[in-house]
């Protein structure tokens, strides 16, 4: 039987053909389902009505309030041209602009009427502004009864916005829910649903966008969040399950030489009691019949690279050659030094393979695992290249695992015809629970004590609300440092593989002029009365329409594209030589997810703190400069 929600979402109100399309094109909405299922990502009360006056410079949150248009007029001509329409409410005014659809809203505007402004506030030169704003007449807003107080505020992008509005898909929403109501099928059992004190799945549904209470949409949230963990639960443990099925795991039966030789001799510590335990339950996983599949899990310190050499080394007793995965060039040639020393004088030949190995290094390490003289192989991101073939890869280890995707660790378990073992291992703490969470399909091993004299390690959680109380002391002790004539040294960043370069800095020695990019220094730090701007002579804003950034970003996207796919420990690689499309649909999905949120709730606030904005055109030309009224 054919599912009600299959239906096309061009059959509700206020969408027809045209914008059906456009759903489909811009956030992938095609059904009724579809749209049921996008879910607001926050609520705005709209129960609030503010008067102009308690409106603050700062405020970037979207807000409503009431006044009577007093005049309305045009400015610019061509593209440039804007139409505001002044509003009074007795407590002060505010201009409403727009710059597009300006015939449209004309001939909604009558001067003397009263109405209700939805928008987001923004001042220049000291006078409250909203661009684009939602406005209705009083008596239209105030007879309509709305179905909850919050208003689901839905992930959008800047085409869609420009034909729907801010309250757009809200209003489609509202269509949609009696159309649907009736035809919303439960998934889960009466019993789990009581057991765990779930809402039904349509009262969820309806709270999740339509909130009656606080208390309800806390409720429909934990009921969704819990039907998605656990159908990817359920997912992840199908996969074990026919992993488990199949016997076809490689067999290490013997400890020999090379293990013992190594124990007996060459250990730099007596292990500890974890990791004895971890080394027997991987032993165990390697005489089992199936293939291993584990997650090791320890504190920097605690020994997880000699337990990951031992299990290696059981490999290379059974016949079989054995290689570690790490994300960084530097962690990779650490990893391969450590085992040189270790294994030095021993009949164990290791090699390593990073994106960066001189042409001889590369050869030598590609003909010997291909023709079995080297027993251990340690590398990058160029182990999972095609010329990549070992010739009884039997065990493989992951290091820092979360820095790899799905896809980069499984063309790992490719290099043989047989899968080999796998061995990831983590220095992030996660609570058992979470672990079984997040790796459902590994088996899981914890280290969970140091060798003797180490000292413990520390783990300090902050929040993004942390993070300018952190920073901006370090920033305001090295602006004057610079300015006291005292050299400073700053961190260099690579954008190669998005974190900083250890031990590698640019020394300031009193330069003429000091630059300073990003937005922390027009940010307020948290609980303190001054702005790190403060601390500047100067300060810029770049200014460009939503729309034109998120262009510039997927076309800078598509260059380092163009650039990574030579270089396996560039961050972009993985995506470089992978499908081009997939790539790109990634991008604009951490544009919707990441880039966007952040656009409006970090970036355009600190745009009034600026001495100039730079407004920038479609082709990057400067079109306008807007200086700081003092």
């Amino acid at each position: 039987m054919a599912n009600y929600l299959d239906n096309d979402i061009k059959f509700v109100a206020g969408v027809g053909e045209a914008r059906a399309r456009l759903l489909e094109k811009e956030l992938g909405i095609r059904t009724l389902g579809d749209m049921l299922c996008h879910y607001p990502f926050r609520y705005i009360d709209r129960t609030r009505i503010y008067r102009i006056d308690q409106i603050a410079e700062g405020d970037s949150a979207l807000i409503q309030f009431r006044g009577r248009i007093t005049g309305v007029s045009y400015a610019g001509a061509g593209r440039k041209r804007r139409f505001t329409a002044v509003v009074n409410d007795g407590s002060g005014v505010a201009e409403l602009v727009w710059f597009q659809g300006i015939k449209w809203i004309e001939k909604r505007i009558e001067v003397g009427r009263e109405y209700l402004i939805f928008g987001r506030p923004s001042f220049f030169k000291g006078e409250l502004s909203v661009v684009h704003p939602e406005i209705e007449t009083i008596e239209k807003a105030f007879s309509r009864k709305a179905e909850s107080g919050l208003q689901g505020i839905y992930s959008s992008t800047e085409r869609l916005s420009s034909v729907l509005g801010t309250k757009g898909i809200y209003t489609i929403v509202c269509n949609l829910w009696p159309m649907v109501r009736d035809h919303i099928r439960e998934t889960l059992p009466d019993r789990m649903r009581i057991q765990y004190g779930l809402l039904s799945l349509r009262d969820a549904l309806y709270n999740i966008h339509f909130p009656q209470s606080p208390e309800l949409l806390r409720q429909a949230q934990y009921r969704l969040k819990f039907e998605e963990l656990l159908g990817i639960q359920l997912g992840i443990q199908s996969r074990r399950t026919a992993r488990l099925s199949k016997n076809n795991g490689f067999l290490f039966p013997k400890v020999g030489g090379v293990f013992n030789t190594f124990f007996n001799t060459r250990l730099p510590f007596p292990l500890t009691g974890a990791q004895k335990r971890v080394v027997k339950e991987i032993r165990q996983d390697t005489i089992s019949g199936y293939q291993m599949n584990r997650l090791l899990q320890g504190d920097v310190g605690s020994g997880k690279t000699l337990v990951a050499l031992m299990s290696m080394l059981l490999a290379v007793d059974n016949g079989f050659q054995a290689c570690m995965m790490a994300p960084t060039e530097i962690l990779a040639r650490q990893h391969y030094a450590t085992f040189r020393r270790m294994l030095e004088g021993m009949d164990v030949r290791v090699a390593i393979l990073t994106g960066a190995s001189k042409a001889r290094e590369r050869r030598e390490a590609l003909a010997g695992i291909a023709d079995g003289s080297i027993d251990l192989l340690i590398g990058t991101h160029a182990l999972i290249e095609d010329r990549v073939q070992f010739s009884n890869l039997g065990f493989v280890v992951i290091d820092e695992q979360h820095r790899f995707g799905v896809e980069q660790r499984a063309r790992l378990w490719t290099k043989n015809e047989q899968p080999p073992h796998i061995l990831v291992m983590t220095a992030t703490p996660i609570p058992r629970t979470l672990a079984m969470t997040l790796y459902g399909d590994l088996d899981v091993s914890v280290i969970d004590e140091l060798p003797p004299g180490r000292q413990p390690i520390r783990t300090v959680h902050y929040t993004d609300a942390a993070r300018l109380r952190l920073f901006v002391p370090r920033l305001i002790k090295f602006v004057n440092d610079v300015k006291n004539g005292i050299v400073a040294k700053a961190p260099v960043y690579s954008h190669k593989v998005y974190d900083i370069i250890p031990d590698e800095f640019d020394v300031i020695d009193r330069p003429d002029i000091l630059i300073v990019e990003g937005i922390n220094v027009l940010q307020l730090p948290s609980h303190e009365p001054i702005f790190v701007s403060d601390f500047f002579d100067f300060s810029l804003y770049v200014d460009a329409k939503e729309e034109y950034i998120k262009r510039w970003y997927l076309e800078r996207f598509g260059m380092l594209l163009d650039t990574a796919f030579k270089d396996p420990t560039n961050y972009y690689y993985p995506y470089a030589i992978g499908d081009r499309t997939a790539a790109f649909k990634m991008a604009s999905k951490v544009w919707e997810d990441v880039n966007h949120p952040n656009l409006h709730e970090y970036i355009l606030p600190t745009r009034n703190r600026a001495d100039l904005i730079i407004v920038k055109s479609a082709n990057h030309l400067i079109e306008e400069l807007r200086l700081r009224k003092y």
